[in-house]
Parts: C-alpha cells; sequence; structure tokens
C-alpha cells in the first residue's frame, strides 16, 4: 500500500472535508489543526501523542482534536494503516454547537480517544455515505450527521446537552405531513422540514421522534413505500414511473427498500 490522501469538500456542508489517507512510510511530525478533527482508524493501528498522552487508535476507536491541540501520528510498529477524517471548519463547529447546546460561549473540547465500536461504525458508514455521494443534504444523511455529532461532543463533555421536552404541536405536525405529501416526488431535506415547523434540526429531530417513534427518515420512507403500493395497485405506471412519483430516482434503491418492506419485490406486489 503506498502513501497517499484523498480529500473532498462539501458543497451542501461549507465547511466540511472529508479525508481518507492510506500510510505506510508516512509520519505526522508535532503539529496542529485550525479545524476541528474527527479520525478513524479502519485498517491497521496508529500511534497518537498529544497532551502528554500516547494513545492507540485502531477500528472501534474515534480521535477528538479540537483546534490548536499538539499531536502526532505514525504506524504501529512501522505497519501500514488507514485514516478517514472529518476535518470541521470553526465556522461550521459553532453553528452545530448553537443547535446542540443552550451554551452561549464557546465550546471547550480537549484532544482525546474514544473507544466505542458502535459509535465508530456509524461515523464510518455515514463517512463512506458521504463521500460517495454527489450531494449530502438527504434527510438520512443530515439527521445522522447532526445526531452523531450530538453523542460524540457528549461523550467528549464539551458541552452542556440542551434538554428538549415535549413533542411536536398538531399543528406542526399537521404541517410536516401535508408538505411531505405535497412534495412526495422531490427531495425533502432536514432543514425543510424543521424550518416549517420554526425549529433547529436538532431540536425538530427530538421532537419528532418523541412524536412520531420514528426518525423523520424512516417515516418518509415509509410514506414513499405506501404511496408506492396503491400505484402499483392500480396496474396503470410502469415500476420505473411509479418509483420516481415517490422520490425514488435509483430503481435499484426503490426496489431494494420495497423488498425489505414488504417482504416482496414491486413486480410481485
Amino acid at each position: 500500500m503506498s502513501d497517499g490522501v484523498e480529500y473532498k469538500r462539501l458543497d451542501d456542508v461549507p465547511g466540511l472535508v472529508l479525508g481518507v489517507g492510506h500510510f505506510e512510510n508516512f509520519s505526522f511530525d508535532r503539529h496542529y489543526h485550525l479545524d476541528y478533527h474527527i479520525g478513524l482508524v479502519t485498517d491497521g493501528i496508529q500511534r497518537q501523542r498529544f497532551n502528554g498522552e500516547s494513545v492507540l487508535l485502531g477500528p472501534g476507536c474515534i480521535s477528538l482534536m479540537p483546534p490548536g491541540e499538539i499531536h502526532d501520528g505514525t504506524g504501529e510498529g512501522g505497519d501500514a494503516y488507514t485514516l478517514k477524517t472529518f476535518r470541521l471548519s470553526q465556522e461550521l463547529l459553532k453553528g452545530a454547537m448553537s443547535e446542540l447546546t443552550d451554551s452561549d460561549g464557546e465550546p471547550c473540547f480537549n484532544g482525546m480517544m474514544i473507544e466505542d465500536p458502535a459509535l465508530a461504525g456509524h461515523l464510518l458508514r455515514l463517512h463512506d455515505a458521504m463521500h460517495q455521494a454527489n450531494e449530502v443534504s438527504s434527510l438520512a444523511v443530515q439527521s445522522e450527521w447532526i445526531s452523531l455529532l450530538y453523542f460524540l461532543f457528549m461523550q467528549s463533555r464539551g458541552i452542556r446537552p440542551r434538554l428538549e421536552k415535549g413533542a411536536l404541536a398538531p399543528g406542526k405536525w399537521q404541517l410536516v405531513q401535508e408538505y411531505c405529501l405535497a412534495h412526495l416526488s422531490e427531495k425533502i431535506t432536514l432543514e425543510e422540514l424543521a424550518t416549517l415547523c420554526g425549529l433547529g434540526r436538532f431540536n425538530f429531530l427530538r421532537q419528532f421522534k418523541q412524536t412520531i417513534g420514528m426518525t423523520p427518515h424512516a417515516w418518509l420512507l415509509r410514506l414513499r413505500l405506501e404511496h408506492a403500493c396503491q400505484l402499483l395497485a392500480k396496474g396503470n405506471r410502469s415500476i420505473a414511473d411509479v418509483a420516481q412519483f415517490v422520490g425514488f430516482y435509483d430503481q435499484s434503491h426503490f426496489n431494494k427498500a420495497f423488498r425489505q418492506a414488504f417482504g416482496v419485490a414491486p413486480s410481485a406486489y
């Protein structure tokens, strides 16, 4: 495996840069960043030294490195490793913090390593989805992104959690349903639904789940599939037309989601 790094900037999330690096001979000398780093090693092991500590970052671990934290990084035992990173600008970090906490002050983070295979797995799947997508403003990706940031910041004890109480008011829930039905064939984002209710994205996520018992993405996916069933039963549209009408622009994705929900392919319904 030769040394190399690939970076990807996302138009839908200004201030976020994804990185994928493969290292065998290269070592990071002591350095610091002006942005906030979330790092995950997928293969091999990296040794990091920061704040007077030396830790091993391997699969199932998450490295949190705030701006200004001096650290280094090298393959343990000279072996190769793969590192995937989220780099959040300070502007993006402050914006996320305003949604996740009641504090008006600057977030206070220290460099740390979290050993949590489940959370690391969620982050890796999100990283891969963002890296492969042309745009990442989908309801699923946005919801996962803001939720994972919350859990990360909570574990790092860098924020005081915002205590969300109550559910969506009946009027707001009605607005969400009407909006989704009216725009079923279109891309619907978390920001659109939150704005419709006069809420921040994270606040909307929490209140929606408390109201419905499902995430917005799971609820909207089911809504699309239920309407697909109605259209397929009429028998006057092709499967491709039905998929597009209910908001699936990839027929293979539609077929997979339909089969997972109802146990058969759309052609057998």
